[in-house]
């Protein structure tokens, strides 16, 4: 059973059976904006590119890497990006991940203590006019779903409207457990670099 997260929700990642969660994947799913035609009449659809990223950061809060669509694999291979989706979902929600992250918690390296999970919107488009956005925590590949860990809806809340990015949340290695923070909130930034910068002051 997926637990649907709150914002500033803190969960430990252990399923059903009483494991721990090892093989993660971060799902990011997002629809294009429809534009309505000239004097209301027919409409179009307008490609949104969003982005995910993931940023690690040792015990001291210091950033060691950054995986995103320039850069798809981690330097060891424990996190990687399944490439850059440009449009989102033309034909409506059709329940697939735009974009999947993928993490390995048993194979990141002994020195990162944090794993943040960051969005922005490429071009600019407003979080409040994307019809549907969610992230999805679950055990499995970016091609298969073995069991849904959590979901979390990130479009159908006002405090999105206006914001072109977002911290979505954060792994964290509390006793040697990892543990995931859903932190859900939408940052002033434009930019990646900004973001991240945003993820070090703030979320970690």
């Amino acid at each position: 059973m997926a637990i649907n997260l709150q914002k500033g929700q803190r969960i430990s990642l252990e399923k059903t059976n009483g494991s721990k969660l090892q093989n993660v994947c971060v799902g990011i799913n997002w629809g294009a904006i429809e534009k309505k035609g000239l004097f209301g009449f027919g409409s179009s659809k307008e490609a949104v590119d969003l982005d995910a990223s993931c940023a690690l950061y040792n015990d001291n809060k210091q950033l060691l890497e950054v995986v995103y669509f320039g850069n798809l694999k981690s330097k060891n291979g424990s996190v990687k990006h399944s490439g850059d989706d440009l449009t989102g979902d033309m034909g409506g929600d059709d329940g697939l991940d735009n974009e999947v992250i993928t993490l390995d918690l048993s194979q990141l390296d002994a020195s990162v203590n944090y794993v943040a999970f960051v969005l922005n919107s490429f071009r600019g488009h407003d979080f409040g006019t994307i019809p549907f956005a969610s992230i999805r925590i679950y055990e499995g590949t970016s091609k298969r779903v073995n069991e849904v860990f959590a979901t979390y809806d990130i479009a159908n809340d006002a405090a999105f409207k206006g914001s072109v990015s977002m911290v979505m949340g954060v792994f964290y290695k509390k006793n040697g457990e990892w543990k995931f923070n859903a932190i859900g909130e939408p940052t002033r930034d434009k930019k990646l670099e900004e973001t991240v910068k945003t993820v070090t002051q703030n979320y970690l």
